[in-house]
Formats: C-alpha cells, sequence, structure tokens
C-alpha cells in the first residue's frame, strides 16, 4: 500500500508543477486566453447580429468564412517556421537571429496575401457554391451565394493588415510578450462590434449594409489592430530591442532561409491541408442541406469561444518549450512539455463541462428555425464530451512543433484529417443514411487515435532538439 502511495506521488509530482511553474505559465497563457476570448465572443455577437438579418445572410457569411479560415491558418503556417526559430533565437539571447525570422516572415506572407487575393478574385464563386447543395429551394441558394460572395469581396481588403498583425503579434509572443497583441486584440474586436452595430443594421445616421457592414466593420477592425501592435512595438526599442534596425535591411542569411524553409515548408503544408481538410469536413455536412450549414455555423462560432482555453495553452507551450531548447535546458523542456500537457487536459475538461450547461442556452439568441437551433445544441454537446481529447491532441502538435518536427507534425495533423477524418465523413454522409449528428459524433471521436499517436511520440522524446545551438 505504501509502495502505490509512493508511487502514486512520484506519478503525480511529474504531472502536477510548483505554484511558481503556474505562475509563469498563466503569466504568458492568460492575455493570449483574454485576447481569444474576447475576439472569438465578438465573432459570436457578429454571427448573432448577422443572424437577425435572416438565415440565408447567416450561411452565406459562415461559408466565406470558411475561406477566411484557410487563409488565416495558411498565415500561421506560413510564420510558423520562422517562429521556432525566433523562440529558441531569443532563449539564447540572439537578437539578430529574431530580426532575421521576423523579415523571413514578411517575405512569406507577401507571397501568401497575394496568391489569396487572386485566388478569390477570380474563384470565388466557384468556392463558395461548393457548400450549396439545392434542397427544393433554388432561390434561397442563389441569396445564399450572392450574400456569401459581397461577403467575401469586401474582406478581401483585410488580408494584407491580418498578415502583418501576425507577423509582428507572433513575434512578441515568440519573445514572451502577449500583453501588447492582447490589447490590440480587444480595442479591435470592439472597434468590430461596434461598426457592426453600425453597418449591419444602419443606426445613427449609417445606412444598413447587411452582410456587407459586417464585412466593413471586420476589414477596419484588422486596420486599427496592425496600427497599435506595429506603432507601439516600434516607440519602445528598450523593450523590444530585437526590432530595432529590423527595416535597416530586408536581407535573409541564406543558410537561415534553407533552415527556415526545410522546417517551415511542412509546417504551412500542414495549416494548409488542415484547415482544408476542416473546410472539406463542413462540405461534406452542407450535402445534408442548408439548414445543416445554419446548424454549423452556429455551433462552431459558440465552440470557438470554450477552445480558446486548450489553443491558447498550445501556444504557450510552444512558446515555453522553445525558449527551453534553445536555452539548451533539454530535461527542462522535457519537464514542463509533460506539466503543460496535464495542465491543459485539466482546464479543457473543466471548460468541457461548462460548456455541456450552456449548450442549450445560447443558440436561442439566433433568428432561425427552432430545428436549426436544436441541431446546434447537439452538436455542441458532442463537440464539449470530446474537448479533453482535443486538447491533448492539440498540446502534443504544439509540443512535436516546438522542437523542430515538422515531418512529425504533418503526418500527426494533416495525414490524419485526410486519411481518417475526411474519408469517414465522405464515406458516413454519402453511403449511410445515418443523422448528422451521429456523423458528427463519430468524426469527434476519431481523435482517439490522434491522441494515442501523440502519446507514444511524447514519452519517445524525439522532439528534443535544439535548433539554434
Amino acid at each position: 500500500m505504501q509502495r502505490e502511495q509512493t508511487g502514486l506521488r512520484a506519478a503525480a509530482r511529474k504531472l502536477i508543477g510548483s505554484r511558481a511553474f503556474y505562475a509563469m505559465v498563466l503569466g504568458i497563457v492568460i492575455p493570449i486566453m483574454i485576447q481569444n476570448a474576447i475576439t472569438n465572443f465578438v465573432n459570436l455577437l457578429d454571427n448573432i447580429m448577422v443572424g437577425q438579418v435572416g438565415t440565408e445572410p447567416m450561411s452565406g457569411v459562415a461559408i466565406a468564412n470558411q475561406m477566411m479560415f484557410v487563409f488565416n491558418l495558411c498565415v500561421f503556417g506560413c510564420i510558423s517556421g520562422a517562429g521556432i526559430f525566433s523562440a529558441q533565437f531569443f532563449g539564447a539571447g540572439n537578437h539578430e537571429g529574431v530580426r532575421s525570422c521576423f523579415r523571413y516572415k514578411l517575405y512569406s506572407c507577401a507571397a501568401l496575401v497575394t496568391l489569396a487575393i487572386l485566388l478569390f478574385t477570380t474563384r470565388g464563386s466557384w468556392l463558395v457554391s461548393l457548400y450549396l447543395h439545392d434542397d427544393g429551394n433554388a432561390a434561397k441558394v442563389a441569396e445564399t451565394l450572392s450574400h456569401g460572395l459581397r461577403y467575401l469581396h469586401i474582406m478581401l481588403w483585410g488580408l494584407p493588415a491580418f498578415a502583418l498583425t501576425q507577423v509582428y503579434a507572433g513575434t512578441l509572443r515568440e519573445t514572451g510578450e502577449t500583453a501588447l497583441p492582447m490589447r490590440a486584440g480587444i480595442v479591435a474586436v470592439f472597434v468590430n462590434l461596434v461598426f457592426n452595430y453600425l453597418l449591419i443594421f444602419g443606426h445613427l445616421g449609417f445606412r444598413p449594409m447587411g452582410v456587407e457592414g459586417a464585412a466593413v466593420a471586420t476589414v477596419l477592425s484588422r486596420y486599427v489592430e496592425f496600427a497599435i501592435v506595429m506603432l507601439s512595438a516600434h516607440l519602445n526599442p528598450g523593450k523590444y530591442p530585437f526590432l530595432r534596425g529590423v527595416y535597416a535591411t530586408l536581407r535573409v542569411p541564406r543558410k537561415l532561409v534553407g533552415q527556415i524553409t526545410v522546417k517551415g515548408l511542412p509546417l504551412l503544408v500542414n495549416e494548409a491541408m488542415w484547415s482544408l481538410g476542416m473546410a472539406t469536413l463542413v462540405q461534406c455536412y452542407s450535402v445534408r442541406g442548408l439548414d445543416v450549414v445554419a446548424a454549423m455555423n452556429i455551433s462552431s462560432t459558440i465552440s470557438n469561444l470554450f477552445s480558446v482555453t486548450f489553443l491558447s495553452m498550445g501556444s504557450a507551450t510552444a512558446i515555453l518549450v522553445g525558449q527551453a531548447l534553445g536555452a539548451n535546458d533539454l530535461g527542462g523542456a522535457k519537464d514542463l512539455a509533460r506539466k503543460l500537457i496535464a495542465f491543459t487536459v485539466f482546464v479543457s475538461a473543466v471548460t468541457g463541462l461548462v460548456m455541456l450547461g450552456v449548450a442549450p442556452l445560447i443558440p436561442r439568441a439566433y433568428n432561425t428555425e427552432p430545428h436549426v437551433r436544436a441541431l446546434a445544441t447537439h452538436l455542441l454537446m458532442i463537440f464539449a464530451c470530446c474537448m479533453p481529447l482535443f486538447a491533448y491532441a492539440n498540446a502534443a502538435y504544439f509540443t512535436l512543433r516546438s522542437g523542430g518536427k515538422t515531418m512529425l507534425t504533418f503526418v500527426f495533423d494533416s495525414c490524419f484529417t485526410w486519411v481518417i477524418l475526411v474519408p469517414m465523413a465522405w464515406i458516413l454522409v454519402h453511403w449511410t443514411g445515418m443523422d448528422v449528428r451521429g456523423i458528427y459524433l463519430c468524426v469527434q471521436l476519431s481523435d482517439i487515435i490522434k491522441v494515442a499517436f501523440g502519446h507514444v511520440l511524447i514519452q519517445k522524446g524525439i522532439w528534443i532538439n535544439n535548433m539554434v545551438a
């Protein structure tokens, strides 16, 4: 009995940190979590406001936002490869290395924005139409397409600001500065909220613009956020020394370009393939009709609000473990990763219980049919129950990434999505009469496979790697 108790205490010490550990983690994660929570809460309010205009406008905006989701994740992938090096350079005290990574991000994001604008302007109608299936009402389909395209074309003006904000905010977070991006994000989401209220419905003398007003408000908030982050960072060179002279030259050492590209290309491809996989999943569900598209939109918007817990913890994991690896504290990095994963799962389990309790309440705020609200509630409950699985998988992904094992993260994330999730959803949607709730449950529970794979990789420690020594 005593041996068992001793063993349990030893196991607990491996998974549970000290007060200083949790203070350090919360100091990093809380600003990220606040920013993401406010952003997603305002997105929820935006979604409800657009939903007041009607189901078709809400569905059109939701489909266009699937395109934006893919772009946003590609930006994340673009800067992630350089971000691995930034965190480790900063941990090693090499500010010139951080500057070079910053410049690399500028080049890659400029190329991505150009490609995205060309794609969405020439193939936008075809992309939105992939989600529209004539379930007996061609007029509803045409109206949804019209709303989606109008929203998408205005949103293109905000792509450069979004990409530049991520270059700055990503670099700041990788060096441990999370408060400035948080403050800029908070201001931006309130700008977005206020102008949504004014432009969607036409208050205080503005003409009602519907979905176009929602897009204009979002674009405006993107430029406000970029201006705050960029100006604040450059006006405080003592606090952010790695930004001194960052534009004195745009040269990036050729060797570093090769290293970042080798490590970063799999991350870019992974984010692109994973986000396309998520968009394809929604397209599979959309085969069951526009009501399913509307319910999925409500469910995903609310789920995103609660997902900020494990997503923010993933960002903290990448920062803290990456800095420990850069400082050559390999044992400390392994200990950090183990405790961060345990903490992430615990926090997400608590969040899932809260989400389960409020799932029947929030969809009532939408001006849509009762059966759409009921379906959205059931999807939310399924997501809430699976949240600990998502949390472990996300934490494992960022742990592997922090050590530069980007090919592993590609297999772990994108290959799993396209080999398991997408075929499963497609087969169940097209070849069975299973209700969409059952299909959604099967797809979400398949993350058990991902968790098992991630656990083995983490335990083996093959991700422990100092790339900037």
